[in-house]
């Protein structure tokens, strides 16, 4: 199955989004919970193809994915007004122009600024549904990068995705407020766990996620 990543879902200038590129081959795989691990940046623009669970650009790996299990449950739920005045844009990132997060995205961008809520060992942020934001890619998109913050990236530099677990129990409509929470699993030298759910502001879960982020060698 023919796959390719436009350049609007960069994450790094020159590669897809961990989080949309690892949706879009969780959605040629086919399954309830899946599993992406990344071996490449997802390149853009490229056709891909999905052949017996790896993604494959020519001869290089870029991904392998397969049927899994999340094995943890879902974070606690905070409130649209709390995710709102948790939402912080990092100034600082090195990919300002991530279609999830990037500060410096325009309007085609989600906008997803997760920042900590007071009070609670949570990361979270607001995300409003638009008309062309509407599918299950975009579910995983948005559980992609508020997950790095709640690892404390700000205070470790760079972490790169390298495997994201997901299920997705709802795609939310347009218009739809929704809230992305997220929670440091623990970490092992240069590798960070994170859980992250995707709720309604009402509460009802949407989609949850369990991502391993790792720290590039200097």
């Amino acid at each position: 199955m023919a796959i390719e990543i436009e350049r609007r879902y960069r994450g790094p200038d020159e590669s897809g989004n961990g989080g949309y590129s690892s949706g879009l081959f969780a959605l040629a795989h086919g399954g309830e919970v899946v599993q992406v691990t990344l071996r490449l940046p997802p390149p853009l623009e490229t056709p891909l193809e999905l052949e017996g669970g790896r993604v494959l650009a020519g001869g290089a790996v870029v991904a392998e994915v397969r049927e899994a299990e999340l094995g943890v449950g879902a974070p606690d739920h905070v409130s649209f007004g709390d995710a709102a005045a948790a939402a912080s844009p990092d100034l600082d990132s090195p990919f300002p122009n991530c279609f999830v997060c990037g500060h410096a995205r325009g309007p085609d961008g989600l906008h997803i600024h997760a920042g900590p809520v007071a009070d609670r060992p949570l990361y979270a942020a607001p995300w409003v549904v638009r008309d062309d934001t509407v599918g299950p890619e975009f579910v995983w998109a948005a559980l992609d990068c508020p997950g790095a913050y709640a690892t404390g990236i700000p205070g470790r530099g760079t972490v790169v995705l390298g495997q994201l677990t997901a299920r997705i129990d709802r795609v939310p409509e347009a218009g739809e407020e929704c809230v992305v929470v997220a929670r440091h699993l623990g970490s092992d030298g240069r590798k960070h766990g994170a859980l992250t759910a995707l709720f309604t502001a009402s509460g009802e879960l949407l989609g949850l996620a369990r991502a391993l982020w790792i720290e590039p060698r200097a």
